[in-house]
């Protein structure tokens, strides 16, 4: 068996900023390698916490440029500027000033300071992203910033795993190359196997854009072709849709569980359809479907498809 990682609430803190994120993840602990604890920290982050979660760890990061308020999670705050530090090294004042005002606008628009994974990324990048952003929808705002968050995570909780890694009794170091946590020139490694999936496959969820809140209530189906040949734009393929679950969102927009938690998804065309119409009476479309295709390569990985919906358009794209 792979080594237990038993890591406390406080550890997972400073990896997030969220308490509800922390709790779950000791709940769900212990991890026999990096690679099921970001599994497990996705699942939890994405479908399980709600958003005053993701609020409440956005709020922890100082403002991209400055220092952390007496006031915060020191922990979690230092090191959101350790990992600034390369980026802002050698930024001009006025470099800075323009910052400040950005990030000003940024938050009087969306109600929360600009997230954005700052490792690798120079004063330049993350001004340029911060303009663009400052450009979309607050719903649409929120779901970037929460996927910023959890590349944070993911590389805090690397460096967390590393560092535990180093006092794990030398009696694992017995157990089969195949199956422990490896540290390699200073980086984790993991066995090349499947991850175990903790989610199914395949999830969605609605948000309402027209109200700024997720949409509850709404019925999802979740369907797969069989045919002879792939369904087209021309309609010329032999085939038809099967059925492969039912849902309905929760409180958070969430689907209930559309496909068993199979390890390899089948390869193929899967279609997702909401009934918008009963949804929005008054909206103008009945129903709204979205196909798209998994390929073999791409069997052990996760399709998040959202929808996000106003009575007289919708948007979607791959979530995590």
């Amino acid at each position: 068996m792979a080594m237990a990682m038993e890591i406390r609430e406080e550890d997972w803190m400073v990896c997030c900023g969220s308490s509800d994120f922390a709790k779950l993840m000791v709940k769900a602990s212990p991890f026999n390698s990096l690679e099921s604890s970001i599994e497990s920290a996705r699942d939890i982050w994405f479908n399980q916490v709600n958003i005053a979660a993701w609020l409440e760890a956005f709020a922890a990061h100082p403002q991209i440029g400055k220092s952390p308020s007496p006031s915060s999670n020191s922990d979690f705050a230092s090191r959101s500027v350790t990992e600034q530090s390369t980026a802002f090294a050698s930024t001009s004042a006025s470099a800075l000033e323009e910052l400040a005002e950005w990030n000003a606008l940024y938050r009087e628009k969306f109600g929360f300071i600009f997230i954005i994974c700052a490792s690798g990324r120079t004063h330049a990048e993350m001004l340029a992203e911060l303009k663009g952003r400052y450009a979309n929808r607050p719903i649409v705002e929120l779901e970037i910033a929460a996927k910023e968050q959890m590349k944070i995570t993911e590389l805090r909780m690397a460096k967390l795993f590393s560092e535990k890694a180093k006092v794990v009794s030398q009696t694992e170091s017995t157990k089969p190359q195949e199956d422990r946590l490896r540290i390699i020139g200073g980086h984790l490694n993991v066995a090349e196997a499947a991850p175990k999936r903790s989610r199914p496959p395949i999830t969605t969820h609605v948000l309402d854009v027209s109200r700024g809140a997720p949409a509850a209530g709404v019925e999802v189906h979740l369907e797969v072709w069989n045919g002879t040949t792939s369904p087209s734009f021309a309609h010329g393929a032999r085939g038809d849709w099967s059925m492969v679950g039912t849902s309905a969102t929760d409180k958070d927009g969430r689907s209930g569980q559309l496909m068993d938690l199979v390890e390899a998804l089948k390869p193929g065309t899967y279609r997702i359809s909401f009934n918008t119409g009963k949804y929005c009476p008054g909206g103008f479309f009945p129903y709204v479907s979205i196909a798209f295709e998994v390929t073999e390569s791409q069997k052990w990985e996760h399709f998040h498809v959202p929808l996000l919906l106003s009575p007289f358009s919708f948007t979607t794209y791959r979530g995590s």
